[in-house]
């Protein structure tokens, strides 16, 4: 399919799937090796996303991983600023994601520094309001546990948008939350079928438990188990790969068009 988003009036075609890299400005991120604070850090890391053909820079600087406490919104949007000054001064075109579930802190990244997507793992209702109001692209992600569930609750959250007048959604099926290691593997089974709601599909599956508990290992040594499911996704018509190894995900993509164009 040939979605676009809509990026500050100009239309961002994902014929081809896009490969979006991570920075995290946390200290407590699941993967550790993806933590960078320093501006020096920031930089380097945001650089290397594009380098390595990135399309999006996702910042982030509240950790969502299982077990973790939030920090306060002051915290995460204080954190925000110093990375989103930092991407904006060194890539002032890329275009720059922000994964947060506070109304708040999005309102905060669009105005302030041009955010150009929101990426939420909540969608509780007021950041519904508050998305469709910035009028930027939205990350729409699921914790429910079976391919149904998450089906009837993308679709209930969609027409909410909708209704509020919400243009660009993206769907995330929530791989890593609210789910068992076998659902989200029959999630991964069932992935095409989300295809249905004819909406752009990202896959976040980085390194994340569903690998390396799977595989007996850790998360630094996930990358090829990743690198296998990433193809995976793709077969199945992911449009987003949300990723901690740029290079690895963007030679994924090229070798699925080559698939694909045979």
């Amino acid at each position: 399919m040939d979605y676009t988003l809509n990026i500050k009036g100009q239309l961002l075609s994902l014929a081809e799937p896009r490969v979006m890299g991570i920075i995290n400005v946390t200290p407590d991120s699941f993967y550790a090796w993806s933590r960078v604070q320093t501006e020096q850090d920031i930089a380097r890391r945001a650089n290397q996303i594009v380098a390595e053909g990135g399309s999006f820079i996702d910042v982030g600087a509240c950790s969502t991983r299982p077990g973790s406490t939030p920090v306060s919104e002051g915290e995460e949007m204080e954190r925000l600023r110093m990375a989103l000054d930092v991407v904006r001064r060194e890539l002032p075109y890329a275009v720059l994601s922000v994964d947060t579930f506070r109304p708040d802190v999005a309102r905060m990244a669009v105005e302030e520094f041009g955010a150009d997507i929101i990426n939420d793992v909540g969608a509780d209702p007021s950041m519904l309001r508050m998305v469709a109001r910035l009028g930027v692209p939205y990350v729409l992600m699921s914790s429910a546990p079976t391919v149904e569930a998450v089906l009837t609750e993308l679709a209930s959250k969609v027409q909410q948008l909708r209704e509020l007048g919400q243009k660009d959604i993206i769907i995330d099926p929530g791989f890593g939350f609210g789910k068992t290691l076998e659902q989200n593997y029959q999630l991964m089974n069932r992935l095409e079928q989300l295809l249905v709601l004819g909406l752009p599909l990202l896959v976040g599956i980085s390194r994340k438990s569903m690998v390396f508990r799977l595989l007996g290992q850790e998360p630094q040594e996930a990358l090829n188990g990743t690198t296998a499911l990433h193809m995976v996704a793709l077969t199945k018509g992911a449009s987003i790969l949300r990723v901690h190894d740029v290079k690895e995900a963007a030679d994924c993509v090229k070798l699925a068009a080559a698939l694909n164009s045979k």
